[in-house]
């Protein structure tokens, strides 16, 4: 475990951010556990004995990591596309009876910003579907279990049902296949081959 200690009024605004706090928050104690990016919070009094008894216990992994969550907003529901947030993810995007895809993004990432105006006439064009949400989670400032993000955006889509597993999308960012990918059941069809190959002749 390496000790470091951070002057929060210094300019280290990017360094709250990633651990969800704010000056006023200070003296906090994180640790993270820089292979995974999990982080751990250290609740109640810094002392000397709670530090160690925190230390060990990530180090024993009795402690549970700290997820980052914003609220839940108010109007999360109310357009095309739903807002998640690590509250509501589980109950949205792990609901059995829904067909979940969502983009997590970052607020700075340019491919996120090209992607938005696709995503929104994505949700538009299924919105009267009760079985398929088009959903979007800010994954900078919000954190769920079992769900690692490395790059932006990652699209990543779950299937109605008890024991179906999620579905990475690693398709074309257009309409015209994400549209294709959601009514094949959340894959791709598996005819583009063939179609090169009679062009071909």
């Amino acid at each position: 475990v390496l000790f470091i200690i951070i002057d929060v009024t210094g300019p280290v605004s990017h360094v709250l951010k990633y651990f969800g706090l704010s000056e006023g928050d200070a003296p906090a104690v994180r640790i993270i556990n820089t292979d995974t990016a999990k982080k751990f919070a250290l609740i109640g009094q810094i002392k000397a004995a709670t530090l160690q008894t925190f230390c060990q216990g990530v180090l024993d992994g009795t402690v549970k990591s700290h997820l980052l969550s914003e609220e839940v907003p108010e109007d999360w529901d109310k357009g095309p596309v739903k807002v998640l947030v690590g509250k509501n993810f589980e109950a949205v995007a792990l609901d059995n009876n829904k067909n979940v895809f969502v983009e997590f993004y970052a607020p700075w990432c340019g491919h996120c910003k090209e992607l938005a105006p696709v995503w929104e006439k994505l949700a538009e064009k299924y919105a009267d579907r009760d079985d398929i949400i088009i959903a979007k989670m800010d994954a900078t400032t919000n954190e769920v279990e079992g769900v690692s993000v490395s790059g932006f955006p990652t699209l990543r889509y779950y299937p109605a049902g008890e024991d179906s597993k999620e579905v990475e999308y690693s398709g074309t960012r257009d309409l015209e296949t994400f549209a294709m990918f959601l009514d094949n059941g959340g894959q791709l069809p598996k005819v583009e081959e063939e179609d090169d190959e009679r062009g071909g002749h």
